[in-house]
Protein backbone atom coordinates (compact mmCIF):
# COMPACT_ATOMS: atom_id res chain seq x y z
CA UNK A 1 0.00 0.00 0.00
CA UNK A 2 1.30 3.77 -1.11
CA UNK A 3 0.78 6.41 1.67
CA UNK A 4 -0.59 8.88 -0.76
CA UNK A 5 -4.14 9.93 -0.31
CA UNK A 6 -6.14 12.35 -1.58
CA UNK A 7 -7.83 15.08 1.54
CA UNK A 8 -11.36 14.20 1.18
CA UNK A 9 -12.23 15.60 4.98
CA UNK A 10 -11.08 18.67 7.38
CA UNK A 11 -9.72 17.52 10.82
CA UNK A 12 -9.17 20.02 13.28
CA UNK A 13 -5.34 21.44 13.74
CA UNK A 14 -5.51 20.88 17.22
CA UNK A 15 -6.19 17.37 16.70
CA UNK A 16 -3.96 16.62 14.22
CA UNK A 17 -0.75 18.98 15.15
CA UNK A 18 1.84 17.16 13.00
CA UNK A 19 2.28 18.24 9.69
CA UNK A 20 2.80 14.94 8.04
CA UNK A 21 -0.36 13.38 9.53
CA UNK A 22 -2.28 15.94 7.93
CA UNK A 23 -1.39 15.39 4.54
CA UNK A 24 -2.96 11.95 4.81
CA UNK A 25 -6.36 13.21 5.69
CA UNK A 26 -8.95 11.72 3.70
CA UNK A 27 -12.57 10.03 4.44
CA UNK A 28 -13.38 6.74 5.75
CA UNK A 29 -14.42 5.67 1.96
CA UNK A 30 -11.19 6.32 0.47
CA UNK A 31 -9.35 4.83 3.34
CA UNK A 32 -11.21 1.61 3.28
CA UNK A 33 -10.53 1.15 -0.53
CA UNK A 34 -7.12 -0.03 0.16
CA UNK A 35 -8.77 -3.07 2.06
CA UNK A 36 -8.29 -6.45 0.10
CA UNK A 37 -10.52 -9.62 0.14
CA UNK A 38 -8.72 -11.85 2.61
CA UNK A 39 -6.95 -9.00 4.66
CA UNK A 40 -6.79 -9.47 8.30
CA UNK A 41 -8.00 -6.42 10.24
CA UNK A 42 -7.37 -5.36 13.49
CA UNK A 43 -9.41 -2.72 14.98
CA UNK A 44 -9.20 -0.80 18.06
CA UNK A 45 -12.30 -0.94 20.52
CA UNK A 46 -12.72 -2.91 23.92
CA UNK A 47 -16.21 -3.11 25.30
CA UNK A 48 -17.44 -0.35 22.79
CA UNK A 49 -14.79 2.13 23.86
CA UNK A 50 -12.76 3.10 21.26
CA UNK A 51 -14.33 1.50 18.31
CA UNK A 52 -13.17 3.39 15.22
CA UNK A 53 -16.79 5.20 14.18
CA UNK A 54 -16.06 5.35 10.25
CA UNK A 55 -14.48 2.19 9.41
CA UNK A 56 -17.54 -0.64 9.59
CA UNK A 57 -20.15 1.43 7.95
CA UNK A 58 -17.18 2.47 5.35
CA UNK A 59 -16.50 -0.93 4.71
CA UNK A 60 -19.85 -2.57 4.99
CA UNK A 61 -21.13 -0.15 2.14
CA UNK A 62 -18.04 -1.06 -0.33
CA UNK A 63 -18.52 -5.26 0.54
CA UNK A 64 -22.04 -4.46 -0.87
CA UNK A 65 -20.90 -2.67 -4.00
CA UNK A 66 -18.24 -5.14 -4.46
CA UNK A 67 -20.75 -8.45 -4.06
CA UNK A 68 -22.99 -6.38 -6.64
CA UNK A 69 -20.83 -6.12 -8.95
CA UNK A 70 -20.38 -9.72 -8.44
CA UNK A 71 -16.84 -9.79 -6.19
CA UNK A 72 -16.05 -11.34 -3.76
CA UNK A 73 -14.67 -9.21 0.19
CA UNK A 74 -14.52 -10.34 3.38
CA UNK A 75 -11.68 -9.89 6.33
CA UNK A 76 -10.29 -11.64 8.98
CA UNK A 77 -11.49 -9.34 11.94
CA UNK A 78 -9.08 -9.09 15.19
CA UNK A 79 -9.90 -6.82 17.96
CA UNK A 80 -9.09 -5.81 21.87
CA UNK A 81 -12.15 -7.36 23.14
CA UNK A 82 -15.97 -6.70 21.93
CA UNK A 83 -16.35 -3.62 19.92
CA UNK A 84 -19.24 -1.17 19.45
CA UNK A 85 -22.66 -3.16 18.64
CA UNK A 86 -23.24 -1.28 15.33
CA UNK A 87 -19.82 -1.42 14.15
CA UNK A 88 -20.02 -5.79 14.76
CA UNK A 89 -23.28 -5.81 13.17
CA UNK A 90 -22.59 -4.03 10.23
CA UNK A 91 -19.85 -6.41 9.19
CA UNK A 92 -21.93 -9.57 10.12
CA UNK A 93 -24.99 -8.93 8.03
CA UNK A 94 -23.38 -8.56 4.93
CA UNK A 95 -20.92 -11.27 5.99
CA UNK A 96 -18.16 -9.29 5.78
CA UNK A 97 -16.05 -11.02 8.74
CA UNK A 98 -14.35 -14.83 7.93
CA UNK A 99 -13.05 -15.27 10.84
CA UNK A 100 -12.98 -13.61 14.66
CA UNK A 101 -11.01 -13.27 17.35
CA UNK A 102 -10.88 -12.80 20.09
CA UNK A 103 -14.79 -11.92 21.73
CA UNK A 104 -17.49 -10.79 20.54
CA UNK A 105 -20.91 -10.10 22.31
CA UNK A 106 -22.98 -9.31 19.42
CA UNK A 107 -26.06 -11.55 18.36
CA UNK A 108 -25.57 -11.06 14.40
CA UNK A 109 -21.72 -12.17 14.32
CA UNK A 110 -22.99 -14.84 17.25
CA UNK A 111 -25.80 -16.12 14.89
CA UNK A 112 -23.34 -16.61 11.97
CA UNK A 113 -20.46 -18.35 14.37
CA UNK A 114 -23.09 -20.99 15.86
CA UNK A 115 -24.27 -21.45 12.32
CA UNK A 116 -21.19 -21.93 11.09
CA UNK A 117 -20.38 -18.89 8.75
CA UNK A 118 -18.00 -17.27 10.80
CA UNK A 119 -15.06 -19.43 12.29
CA UNK A 120 -14.40 -17.85 15.98
CA UNK A 121 -11.14 -18.31 17.70
CA UNK A 122 -12.25 -17.59 21.59
CA UNK A 123 -8.87 -17.15 23.15
CA UNK A 124 -8.01 -15.66 26.57
CA UNK A 125 -7.58 -11.63 26.44
CA UNK A 126 -3.99 -12.15 27.78
CA UNK A 127 -2.81 -14.39 25.23
CA UNK A 128 -3.45 -12.24 22.16
CA UNK A 129 -0.81 -10.14 21.85
CA UNK A 130 1.77 -12.88 21.94
CA UNK A 131 -0.14 -15.12 19.10
CA UNK A 132 -0.73 -12.11 17.22
CA UNK A 133 3.04 -11.34 17.50
CA UNK A 134 3.89 -15.10 16.76
CA UNK A 135 2.08 -15.06 13.49
CA UNK A 136 -0.59 -17.45 14.51
CA UNK A 137 -3.12 -15.65 12.42
CA UNK A 138 -0.78 -14.67 9.49
CA UNK A 139 0.22 -11.58 8.76
CA UNK A 140 -1.77 -8.40 9.86
CA UNK A 141 -2.50 -6.23 6.89
CA UNK A 142 -4.64 -3.19 8.35
CA UNK A 143 -4.77 -1.59 11.76
CA UNK A 144 -7.33 0.97 12.03
CA UNK A 145 -6.98 2.40 15.37
CA UNK A 146 -9.12 5.55 17.14
CA UNK A 147 -7.46 7.86 18.75
CA UNK A 148 -7.94 11.23 20.03
CA UNK A 149 -5.17 13.23 18.43
CA UNK A 150 -1.74 13.26 16.81
CA UNK A 151 0.88 14.96 18.54
CA UNK A 152 3.57 17.28 17.39
CA UNK A 153 5.80 14.94 17.28
CA UNK A 154 3.83 12.52 15.82
CA UNK A 155 2.92 10.56 18.65
CA UNK A 156 -0.53 9.20 19.19
CA UNK A 157 -3.00 10.43 21.95
CA UNK A 158 -5.01 7.06 22.54
CA UNK A 159 -8.91 7.51 23.22
CA UNK A 160 -11.15 5.71 25.85
CA UNK A 161 -9.54 2.16 25.50
CA UNK A 162 -6.21 1.00 24.52
CA UNK A 163 -7.05 -2.87 24.42
CA UNK A 164 -4.65 -4.29 21.71
CA UNK A 165 -3.51 -1.23 20.15
CA UNK A 166 -0.18 -1.00 20.70
CA UNK A 167 0.07 -4.11 19.16
CA UNK A 168 -1.66 -3.87 15.86
CA UNK A 169 0.30 -0.43 15.59
CA UNK A 170 3.50 -2.26 15.69
CA UNK A 171 2.73 -5.93 13.24
CA UNK A 172 0.28 -4.19 11.03
CA UNK A 173 1.78 -3.35 7.40
CA UNK A 174 -0.70 -0.19 6.77
CA UNK A 175 -2.32 1.84 9.24
CA UNK A 176 -5.54 3.62 9.19
CA UNK A 177 -5.92 6.24 12.40
CA UNK A 178 -9.27 7.66 13.41
CA UNK A 179 -9.04 11.09 14.99
CA UNK A 180 -12.27 11.32 16.77
CA UNK A 181 -12.48 14.57 17.90
CA UNK A 182 -15.46 13.82 20.78
CA UNK A 183 -12.43 12.42 23.04
CA UNK A 184 -11.33 15.24 24.78
CA UNK A 185 -8.23 15.95 24.73
CA UNK A 186 -7.82 16.25 28.27
CA UNK A 187 -7.50 12.20 28.49
CA UNK A 188 -4.21 12.92 27.59
CA UNK A 189 -1.96 11.53 30.67
CA UNK A 190 -4.56 9.33 31.36
CA UNK A 191 -3.05 6.46 29.63
CA UNK A 192 0.65 4.17 29.98
CA UNK A 193 1.76 2.22 27.64
CA UNK A 194 4.25 -0.26 27.95
CA UNK A 195 6.73 -0.63 25.31
CA UNK A 196 9.00 -3.26 27.75
CA UNK A 197 7.20 -7.11 26.41
CA UNK A 198 9.07 -9.14 24.50
CA UNK A 199 9.05 -12.87 23.30
CA UNK A 200 10.68 -16.03 25.14
CA UNK A 201 13.60 -16.31 25.71
CA UNK A 202 14.17 -12.21 25.96
CA UNK A 203 10.97 -11.90 28.67
CA UNK A 204 11.97 -9.66 31.45
CA UNK A 205 10.02 -9.02 34.81
CA UNK A 206 7.25 -6.53 34.46
CA UNK A 207 8.06 -3.74 37.63
CA UNK A 208 4.85 -3.32 38.73
CA UNK A 209 3.70 -3.94 42.75
CA UNK A 210 1.03 -1.52 42.99
CA UNK A 211 -2.04 -0.68 40.36
CA UNK A 212 -1.43 3.03 40.00
CA UNK A 213 1.92 2.30 39.56
CA UNK A 214 3.22 3.81 36.09
CA UNK A 215 5.79 1.97 34.14
CA UNK A 216 5.61 3.10 30.14
CA UNK A 217 4.33 6.38 28.42
CA UNK A 218 1.36 8.23 27.86
CA UNK A 219 1.22 8.24 23.71
CA UNK A 220 1.10 5.36 21.55
CA UNK A 221 3.86 5.27 18.52
CA UNK A 222 3.40 4.19 15.16
CA UNK A 223 5.97 4.36 12.33
CA UNK A 224 4.97 7.38 10.34
CA UNK A 225 5.52 5.42 7.06
CA UNK A 226 2.82 2.52 7.95
CA UNK A 227 -0.02 5.20 8.00
CA UNK A 228 -1.43 5.64 4.60
CA UNK A 229 -5.09 7.34 5.95
CA UNK A 230 -6.19 9.50 8.41
CA UNK A 231 -10.04 9.99 9.11
CA UNK A 232 -11.61 12.84 11.31
CA UNK A 233 -14.58 11.31 13.30
CA UNK A 234 -16.38 13.36 15.86
CA UNK A 235 -18.62 10.86 17.59
CA UNK A 236 -19.35 9.64 20.96
CA UNK A 237 -18.57 6.05 22.52
CA UNK A 238 -21.23 3.48 21.99
CA UNK A 239 -22.79 3.66 25.68
CA UNK A 240 -22.92 0.02 27.62
CA UNK A 241 -26.63 -0.58 28.97
CA UNK A 242 -25.79 -0.56 32.48
CA UNK A 243 -29.69 -1.07 34.99
CA UNK A 244 -30.35 -0.35 38.11
CA UNK A 245 -29.48 -3.01 40.73
CA UNK A 246 -32.52 -5.46 41.11
CA UNK A 247 -33.03 -7.33 44.55
CA UNK A 248 -31.30 -10.27 43.37
CA UNK A 249 -27.96 -8.29 41.94
CA UNK A 250 -27.96 -6.89 45.42
CA UNK A 251 -28.48 -9.97 47.35
CA UNK A 252 -25.36 -11.03 45.41
CA UNK A 253 -23.20 -8.33 46.52
CA UNK A 254 -24.53 -8.56 49.97
CA UNK A 255 -22.82 -12.00 50.06
CA UNK A 256 -19.36 -10.38 48.55
CA UNK A 257 -19.14 -7.65 50.78
CA UNK A 258 -20.19 -9.70 53.94
CA UNK A 259 -17.18 -12.14 52.33
CA UNK A 260 -14.56 -9.64 52.26
CA UNK A 261 -15.49 -8.36 56.10
CA UNK A 262 -15.17 -12.20 57.07
CA UNK A 263 -11.52 -12.11 54.96
CA UNK A 264 -10.62 -9.31 57.02
CA UNK A 265 -11.57 -10.85 60.49
CA UNK A 266 -9.21 -13.98 58.97
CA UNK A 267 -6.26 -11.89 58.37
CA UNK A 268 -6.23 -12.88 54.80
CA UNK A 269 -6.97 -9.22 53.21
CA UNK A 270 -5.97 -6.26 54.59
CA UNK A 271 -9.18 -3.90 56.66
CA UNK A 272 -7.13 -0.90 54.74
CA UNK A 273 -7.81 -1.29 51.26
CA UNK A 274 -8.30 -4.60 50.70
CA UNK A 275 -6.73 -6.47 47.89
CA UNK A 276 -6.93 -5.26 44.45
CA UNK A 277 -10.02 -5.89 42.86
CA UNK A 278 -11.52 -6.60 39.40
CA UNK A 279 -15.18 -7.07 38.03
CA UNK A 280 -16.06 -8.56 34.77
CA UNK A 281 -18.48 -6.51 32.53
CA UNK A 282 -22.00 -6.97 33.48
CA UNK A 283 -25.14 -6.07 35.33
CA UNK A 284 -24.19 -8.09 38.39
CA UNK A 285 -20.50 -7.19 38.64
CA UNK A 286 -21.65 -3.64 38.76
CA UNK A 287 -23.65 -4.07 41.30
CA UNK A 288 -21.25 -5.33 43.69
CA UNK A 289 -19.14 -2.66 42.96
CA UNK A 290 -21.73 -0.27 43.96
CA UNK A 291 -22.53 -2.16 47.28
CA UNK A 292 -18.83 -1.66 48.02
CA UNK A 293 -20.44 2.49 48.09
CA UNK A 294 -22.08 1.36 51.50
CA UNK A 295 -19.61 -0.74 52.79
CA UNK A 296 -16.90 -0.58 55.42
CA UNK A 297 -13.68 -0.14 52.96
CA UNK A 298 -11.98 2.68 52.12
CA UNK A 299 -8.73 3.39 50.13
CA UNK A 300 -9.79 0.35 48.01
CA UNK A 301 -7.86 -0.15 44.45
CA UNK A 302 -9.04 -1.66 41.29
CA UNK A 303 -7.19 -3.38 38.93
CA UNK A 304 -9.50 -4.85 35.94
CA UNK A 305 -10.10 -5.01 32.26
CA UNK A 306 -13.06 -2.24 32.66
CA UNK A 307 -14.15 0.56 34.58
CA UNK A 308 -18.19 0.64 34.70
CA UNK A 309 -20.79 3.16 36.02
CA UNK A 310 -20.37 2.19 39.82
CA UNK A 311 -16.27 2.50 39.56
CA UNK A 312 -16.65 6.28 38.98
CA UNK A 313 -19.04 6.55 41.84
CA UNK A 314 -16.38 4.99 44.03
CA UNK A 315 -13.90 6.86 42.77
CA UNK A 316 -16.16 10.64 42.83
CA UNK A 317 -16.79 9.48 46.71
CA UNK A 318 -13.22 8.83 47.50
CA UNK A 319 -13.41 5.25 48.23
CA UNK A 320 -11.77 3.85 45.39
CA UNK A 321 -7.64 5.86 45.43
CA UNK A 322 -6.82 4.42 42.10
CA UNK A 323 -8.40 2.11 39.14
CA UNK A 324 -6.20 0.33 36.59
CA UNK A 325 -7.95 -1.35 33.09
CA UNK A 326 -7.29 -1.62 29.51
CA UNK A 327 -10.73 0.12 28.68
CA UNK A 328 -14.20 2.35 30.13
CA UNK A 329 -17.61 0.36 29.44
CA UNK A 330 -19.88 3.30 30.29
CA UNK A 331 -23.74 3.96 30.62
CA UNK A 332 -24.50 7.34 28.66
CA UNK A 333 -24.69 8.96 31.88
CA UNK A 334 -21.49 7.75 32.77
CA UNK A 335 -19.78 8.84 29.74
CA UNK A 336 -21.35 12.66 30.29
CA UNK A 337 -20.02 12.45 33.99
CA UNK A 338 -16.18 10.84 32.72
CA UNK A 339 -16.47 13.95 30.01
CA UNK A 340 -17.47 16.63 32.41
CA UNK A 341 -14.91 15.60 35.37
CA UNK A 342 -12.35 14.45 33.27
CA UNK A 343 -9.53 16.32 35.22
CA UNK A 344 -10.59 14.36 38.27
CA UNK A 345 -10.33 10.41 36.56
CA UNK A 346 -7.79 11.06 34.98
CA UNK A 347 -5.65 11.48 38.43
CA UNK A 348 -7.03 8.72 39.47
CA UNK A 349 -7.21 6.03 36.16
CA UNK A 350 -4.87 4.83 34.24
CA UNK A 351 -5.34 2.68 31.24
CA UNK A 352 -2.94 0.28 29.77
CA UNK A 353 -2.78 -2.02 26.93
CA UNK A 354 -4.67 -5.62 27.94
CA UNK A 355 -1.15 -7.65 27.53
CA UNK A 356 -0.74 -5.73 30.93
CA UNK A 357 -4.22 -5.28 32.12
CA UNK A 358 -4.50 -9.27 32.14
CA UNK A 359 -0.92 -9.85 32.42
CA UNK A 360 -0.68 -13.38 34.44
CA UNK A 361 2.88 -12.27 36.17
CA UNK A 362 0.84 -8.58 37.34
CA UNK A 363 -2.72 -10.33 38.45
CA UNK A 364 -0.46 -12.98 41.07
CA UNK A 365 1.93 -10.67 42.15
CA UNK A 366 -0.54 -8.01 43.42
CA UNK A 367 -2.93 -10.65 44.69
CA UNK A 368 -6.33 -9.38 42.39
CA UNK A 369 -9.37 -10.47 43.61
CA UNK A 370 -11.25 -11.42 40.49
CA UNK A 371 -15.00 -11.35 40.64
CA UNK A 372 -16.39 -12.86 36.96
CA UNK A 373 -20.15 -14.29 35.58
CA UNK A 374 -20.45 -17.73 34.53
CA UNK A 375 -23.75 -19.07 32.80
CA UNK A 376 -23.66 -21.91 35.11
CA UNK A 377 -21.13 -24.05 37.44
CA UNK A 378 -21.72 -27.62 38.41
CA UNK A 379 -21.72 -29.39 41.98
CA UNK A 380 -18.00 -29.80 42.25
CA UNK A 381 -17.22 -26.22 40.49
CA UNK A 382 -16.33 -26.23 36.88
CA UNK A 383 -17.80 -23.12 35.04
CA UNK A 384 -18.87 -22.74 31.89
CA UNK A 385 -18.99 -19.15 31.30
CA UNK A 386 -19.52 -19.15 27.50
CA UNK A 387 -21.50 -22.21 26.07
CA UNK A 388 -25.18 -22.58 25.75
CA UNK A 389 -25.90 -26.34 26.36
CA UNK A 390 -22.45 -26.99 25.79
CA UNK A 391 -22.06 -25.77 21.82
CA UNK A 392 -23.72 -22.64 21.18
CA UNK A 393 -21.37 -19.49 21.72
CA UNK A 394 -22.38 -16.35 23.77
CA UNK A 395 -20.15 -14.33 24.02
CA UNK A 396 -16.48 -15.89 24.40
CA UNK A 397 -13.76 -16.65 27.76
CA UNK A 398 -12.39 -12.73 27.73
CA UNK A 399 -10.40 -12.21 30.62
CA UNK A 400 -11.86 -13.96 33.22
CA UNK A 401 -9.73 -16.58 33.26
CA UNK A 402 -6.33 -14.61 33.07
CA UNK A 403 -7.42 -12.96 36.96
CA UNK A 404 -9.28 -16.97 37.96
CA UNK A 405 -6.02 -18.69 37.19
CA UNK A 406 -3.71 -16.34 38.75
CA UNK A 407 -5.57 -14.31 41.35
CA UNK A 408 -5.40 -14.52 45.39
CA UNK A 409 -9.30 -15.45 44.92
CA UNK A 410 -11.67 -16.38 42.26
CA UNK A 411 -15.19 -15.75 42.14
CA UNK A 412 -18.08 -16.61 40.43
CA UNK A 413 -21.45 -14.94 40.73
CA UNK A 414 -24.53 -15.32 38.99
CA UNK A 415 -28.33 -15.39 39.54
CA UNK A 416 -29.08 -18.82 40.74
CA UNK A 417 -31.79 -19.35 38.04
CA UNK A 418 -32.67 -17.71 34.77
CA UNK A 419 -35.55 -17.75 32.08
CA UNK A 420 -38.37 -17.32 34.70
CA UNK A 421 -37.25 -19.78 36.95
CA UNK A 422 -36.53 -22.40 34.19
CA UNK A 423 -33.00 -23.10 34.42
CA UNK A 424 -30.63 -23.65 36.92
CA UNK A 425 -27.30 -21.94 37.12
CA UNK A 426 -25.78 -25.01 38.81
CA UNK A 427 -26.25 -28.46 37.09
CA UNK A 428 -24.94 -31.54 38.23
CA UNK A 429 -22.17 -31.40 35.05
CA UNK A 430 -21.70 -28.75 32.98
CA UNK A 431 -21.74 -29.56 29.24
CA UNK A 432 -18.65 -26.92 28.64
CA UNK A 433 -15.73 -26.21 31.03
CA UNK A 434 -14.20 -22.82 31.02
CA UNK A 435 -12.71 -23.00 33.97
CA UNK A 436 -11.86 -25.91 36.49
CA UNK A 437 -12.77 -26.80 39.80
CA UNK A 438 -8.98 -26.14 40.76
CA UNK A 439 -9.54 -22.77 39.98
CA UNK A 440 -12.80 -21.68 41.18
CA UNK A 441 -12.41 -20.74 44.95
CA UNK A 442 -16.05 -18.80 45.55
CA UNK A 443 -19.08 -19.20 43.98
CA UNK A 444 -21.73 -16.85 44.48
CA UNK A 445 -25.72 -16.38 43.86
CA UNK A 446 -28.70 -14.71 45.48
CA UNK A 447 -29.21 -17.25 48.02
CA UNK A 448 -25.54 -17.63 49.70
CA UNK A 449 -21.80 -17.73 49.16
CA UNK A 450 -19.99 -20.99 48.83
CA UNK A 451 -15.99 -20.91 49.83
CA UNK A 452 -14.50 -23.86 48.11
CA UNK A 453 -11.29 -23.52 49.71
CA UNK A 454 -9.77 -26.42 51.55
CA UNK A 455 -13.02 -28.32 50.81
CA UNK A 456 -12.64 -31.76 48.78
CA UNK A 457 -14.93 -32.13 45.86
CA UNK A 458 -17.98 -34.23 47.87
CA UNK A 459 -17.83 -31.41 50.58
CA UNK A 460 -17.74 -28.88 47.63
CA UNK A 461 -20.74 -30.16 46.32
CA UNK A 462 -22.83 -30.42 49.18
CA UNK A 463 -21.78 -26.55 49.76
CA UNK A 464 -22.82 -25.45 46.48
CA UNK A 465 -25.87 -27.03 46.22
CA UNK A 466 -27.01 -25.78 49.78
CA UNK A 467 -25.71 -22.22 49.66
CA UNK A 468 -25.87 -21.21 45.86
CA UNK A 469 -28.83 -23.48 44.23
CA UNK A 470 -32.15 -22.38 43.84
CA UNK A 471 -34.47 -24.35 46.17
CA UNK A 472 -36.87 -25.16 43.59
CA UNK A 473 -33.36 -27.21 41.95
CA UNK A 474 -31.86 -28.09 45.42
CA UNK A 475 -34.51 -31.31 46.18
CA UNK A 476 -33.19 -32.83 42.37
CA UNK A 477 -29.79 -32.21 43.06
CA UNK A 478 -29.18 -33.83 46.30
CA UNK A 479 -31.48 -36.42 44.35
CA UNK A 480 -28.40 -36.93 42.06
CA UNK A 481 -25.28 -36.33 44.73
CA UNK A 482 -27.01 -39.06 46.64
CA UNK A 483 -27.22 -41.38 44.34
CA UNK A 484 -23.83 -40.78 42.91
CA UNK A 485 -22.02 -40.88 46.01
CA UNK A 486 -24.03 -43.88 46.84
CA UNK A 487 -23.04 -46.55 43.85
CA UNK A 488 -19.95 -48.54 44.48
CA UNK A 489 -16.45 -47.36 43.51
CA UNK A 490 -18.68 -43.90 43.55
CA UNK A 491 -14.57 -42.61 43.34
CA UNK A 492 -13.23 -39.07 44.76
CA UNK A 493 -16.03 -36.85 42.47
CA UNK A 494 -19.03 -38.80 42.18
CA UNK A 495 -21.04 -38.82 38.96
CA UNK A 496 -23.63 -40.72 37.27
CA UNK A 497 -22.56 -40.57 33.88
CA UNK A 498 -25.68 -41.50 32.51
CA UNK A 499 -27.50 -38.50 34.29
CA UNK A 500 -24.92 -35.74 34.72
CA UNK A 501 -26.24 -34.12 31.59
CA UNK A 502 -30.16 -34.81 32.36
CA UNK A 503 -31.09 -31.01 32.86
CA UNK A 504 -29.72 -29.63 29.90
CA UNK A 505 -31.35 -32.79 27.81
CA UNK A 506 -34.57 -32.29 29.72
CA UNK A 507 -33.76 -28.21 28.88
CA UNK A 508 -33.73 -29.23 25.22
CA UNK A 509 -36.55 -31.68 25.26
CA UNK A 510 -38.86 -29.63 27.68
CA UNK A 511 -37.78 -25.98 27.54
CA UNK A 512 -37.20 -26.66 31.75
CA UNK A 513 -34.55 -28.22 33.53
CA UNK A 514 -37.13 -29.07 36.20
CA UNK A 515 -38.90 -32.43 35.96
Amino acid sequence: MTNTVQPGAVVDPARVRHPYFRDLVTDAASAVARIRHGDTVAISGFASAGTPKAFAPALADRIRRVRADGGELSVNLLTGASVASEAESLLAEVDGVALRMPYQSEPTARGKINDGRMDYVDIHLSHVAQQVWEGNYGKVDVAVVEVAAITEDGKLIPSMSVGNNKTWLEVADAVILEVNSWVPLEVEGMHDVYYGTALPPDRRPIMMTGPADRIGQPHLEVDPAKVVAVVPTNEQDSETAVTVPDAISQAIAGHVVEFFRHEVECGRMPADGLLPLQAGIGNVANAVLAGLADGPFTNLTCYSEVIQDSMLELIRRGTVTHASATSLALSRAGLAELVDNIDLYREHVTLRPQEISNHPEIVRRLGIVGMNGMLEADIYGNVNSTHIGGTRIMNGIGGSGDFTRNGYVSMFLSPSTARGGAVSSIVPMVPHVDHTEHDVQVIVTEHGLADLRGLSPRKRARVIVDRCADPAFRPLLHDYLDRATARPNAGNTPHILEEALSFHIRLAATGSMLE
